[in-house]
């Protein structure tokens, strides 16, 4: 055979080997980046990335509207397969923040406790249609009951920024009293602009250890027609959460009246307050500092056995440019 007959024969073989190894070492590569890519996913996604959905944490009911087993006028749920880890994407981040103009807080809820452990509360005092007289001290309570209080973080930096948490079975987290005027009606049927409150103030303390809070007003409020509600939070400020649909209401609301020729319960001592260091201000052995039928009576005594104004909030100090939060008359 001549040489330039059998030159063309070995260049075209040539380039066939290389093309044949160009294909496998394609295929080859592609297999191993997928094999890889897909371990890594799997291990990240088992834990070893903090922002990854660990698939052992995917609740798959966020990815059923639930229509299939409605009942009538029941509406179809939103979905989504990754528990919605990406739902505020595109929005204003809450981030901790009071966000007046509206945010999207991507949080988890957090820990649910059992139906046994539902918050329950009632107002201790002022109680319903009670009379208080105008510009003078008053110390709101409120007896709840499943709560750790005294659970109160930075409002200004940490606002819903952490899960709900449990204790013991019971929410962890703290109350706060909110005070609204009702225009002299306590019967009206338009509701209250949320916006506007007389009084507002978080308890961040546990009270007497046993479920009693108080918030006090020393100035007292004008005369007039009010309604105060506890409003019971977890440790981040989120409203409570519960574990079924159908149950009572966790916070209280009664409407009182602001009124000259009222004493506030009071008898030569503070509201709510104790005599002989007896919790709960009882005398002869009545629970709540009766003393001649009225409610919350004390004498010669303050709430706790505390006197002298010992275990009063302190005075004074700055935090971000405003007072520390116990000298605050309207807290988070």
């Amino acid at each position: 055979m001549r040489f330039t007959t059998l030159l063309p024969l070995l260049l075209a073989a040539g380039i066939a080997e290389a093309q044949f190894k160009g294909k496998n070492n394609g295929q080859n590569n592609g297999q191993n980046n997928a094999q890889n890519n897909g371990q890594n996913n799997a291990q990240n996604n088992g834990g070893n990335n903090v922002l990854a959905l660990n698939p052992a944490n995917v609740q798959k009911n966020s990815n059923n509207d639930g229509l299939a087993q409605a009942e009538a006028g029941q509406a179809a749920s939103a979905t989504d397969p990754a528990n919605f880890i990406n739902f505020c994407t595109g929005k204003t981040l809450t981030n901790g923040l009071q966000v007046k103009a509206g945010s999207c807080n991507g949080i988890v809820m957090g820990d649910i406790p059992s139906a046994n452990n539902m918050v329950s509360a009632v107002m201790v005092f002022p109680q319903d249609g009670d009379t208080i007289a105008p510009n003078s001290n008053i110390d709101f309570q409120v007896q709840i009951q499943n709560l750790v209080a005294g659970k109160f973080t930075n409002p200004d930096i940490t606002y819903y920024a952490a899960p709900q948490t449990l204790q013991g079975g019971n929410i962890v987290g703290h109350t706060h009293i909110t005070v609204q005027d009702m225009a002299g009606n306590a019967k009206t049927k338009t509701p209250l602009n949320p916006v506007n409150f007389a009084f507002f103030k978080g308890i961040n303390d546990a009270g007497n250890g046993q479920g009693l809070l108080k918030a006090s007003l020393a100035k007292g409020l004008p005369i007039g027609v009010y309604r105060v509600c506890s409003m019971t939070s977890a440790s981040n400020h989120q409203p409570v959460l519960m574990p079924v649909a159908q149950r009572g209401a966790q916070d209280d609301c009664i409407r009182f009246t602001v009124a000259n020729g009222a004493n506030n319960g009071q008898q030569g001592g503070q509201q709510g307050g104790q005599q002989g260091g007896q919790q709960g201000g009882q005398q002869g052995g009545q629970q709540g500092g009766q003393q001649g039928g009225q409610q919350g009576g004390q004498q010669g005594g303050q709430q706790g056995g505390q006197q002298g104004g010992n275990g009063q909030g302190k005075q004074g100090g700055k935090r971000f440019g405003r007072p520390k939060f116990s000298a605050r008359e309207f807290i988070a």
